[in-house]
């Protein structure tokens, strides 16, 4: 099992939280005056207070950054290089340190000073080449920047150059080294540190079976590391470099521990504050702390999107509606289903909660979704805790 990369990962819970205070603290002083800023004002005093701040959703974003190019006014400071992500979404990058905080999981994945890794991740525009770049430069490890494709050329790469570490997306390994063994090429790689799509325990098996320890973190671009697998494999560590929140879709809300909600999180990295980005991810906090001795709170890793916008009698439902809706009528939570009667849709609108109107649901409803629907109530506790607040049953088979 391999050590921990610092003293950062086993601090107790009492010392983290104040270093990530006084992190916090320092981010908000950042950009608490920027036009455009991620912050609508708010004092914390506490990690406690964090959900009084507005959360940022990347569509803001996208609408900062058409505003006041290329990065919405939020204060970037010593980058070198600018990317572009789908939306479009334009993200800051450095070189001189381990700026998205790839270290740590390359660390946790074995690869350090000796290792030869063939960086597979994509380098034109996207960061995630040079994410992974920067990271096997922190541990000690020699880079080939693959990219992407033109496996046959990967192989020989790989080969000549004596790697023995992989870093790209899960399935394509697999795409690799069968062609080796088509090519009858013998490749030495005996680690993988992966993301970018599921591994499934199939995949994870097969490269187990062929000697390669496999392991994924959760990363976006716009934030770095937020989350990494370590040889535990029981469920994923949350970095040291940000503060993470399980939210309500739609909502800044959190949920109770162990309940799956919306991925928010705050970097404290000073070159780039972003404070409560929403990623539109869903996921869930583990319990417990982890067999592999680091102390941070754990996260079951991808479970699916927040971002359940559906289009419902030809009017898009948001999740932020769902919340709207909640909080106008005192319920505790509200579950919106689509579904099929022949061939028209239908929308029925479950609500959970204590001496509720049924006029004023009713009322609300088509106030805050500009839709008619049945409308059902629940008794607190009886709604599904699975992160959905828009469930569509709708199927088009014909």
């Amino acid at each position: 099992m391999t050590a921990p990369y610092d003293n950062l990962e086993t601090r107790d819970a009492k010392t983290r939280a104040t270093a990530q205070l006084a992190g916090l603290q320092e981010q908000i002083k950042r950009v608490e005056d920027t036009p455009g800023s991620c912050l609508a004002g708010g004092q914390v005093d506490q990690l406690g207070d964090l959900p009084r701040l507005p959360v940022l959703r990347k569509s803001q974003l996208v609408d900062w950054q058409r505003d006041n190019p290329p990065f919405g006014g939020i204060p970037v400071q010593n980058i070198t290089h600018i990317f572009q992500s789908p939306g479009p979404i334009y993200e800051p990058g450095g070189s001189s340190h381990d700026w998205w905080r790839f270290g740590r999981f390359l660390h946790a994945c074995g690869i350090g000073a000796g290792d030869v890794v063939q960086n597979c991740f994509g380098y034109h525009l996207t960061p995630a080449g040079t994410m992974f770049e920067n990271g096997a430069r922190a541990v000690g490890a020699v880079v080939v920047p693959a990219g992407t494709g033109q496996t046959e050329l990967q192989v020989q790469a790989a080969a000549a150059a004596g790697v023995t570490a992989y870093a790209g997306t899960p399935d394509y390994l697999k795409v690799i080294l069968e062609k080796a063994d088509a090519m009858g090429v013998t490749l030495n790689i005996t680690k993988a540190a992966v993301s970018g799509g599921a591994l499934f325990p199939q995949l994870r098996q097969y490269y187990a079976d062929r000697g390669i320890a496999c392991l994924q973190c959760y990363a976006t671009a716009d934030l770095g590391m937020i989350a990494y697998e370590t040889s535990s494999t029981s469920g994923m560590i949350v970095d040291e470099g940000v503060i993470l929140e399980i939210c309500t879709p739609g909502t800044g809300d959190p949920v109770p521990s162990g309940e799956v909600g919306e991925v928010i999180v705050t970097t404290l990295n000073p070159d780039y504050p972003l404070i409560r980005f929403a990623t539109g991810d869903l996921s869930a906090v583990m319990d417990g702390q982890s067999p592999c001795g680091r102390t941070n709170m754990r996260i079951k890793g991808w479970m699916g999107r927040a971002d359940q916008t559906t289009k419902i009698k030809g009017m898009f439902v948001r999740p932020e509606q769902v919340a709207a809706l909640v909080t106008a009528l005192g319920a505790d939570r509200a579950r919106v289903i689509a579904d099929r009667d022949g061939d028209a849709d239908t929308l029925i609108v479950q609500i959970e909660g204590a001496g509720l109107d049924p006029d004023a649901a009713a009322s609300a409803i088509k106030d805050i979704l500009k839709l008619r629907g049945d409308v059902t109530f629940h008794a607190a506790g009886s709604l599904p805790r699975d992160g959905l607040v828009i469930e569509d049953r709708r199927t088009y088979d014909t």
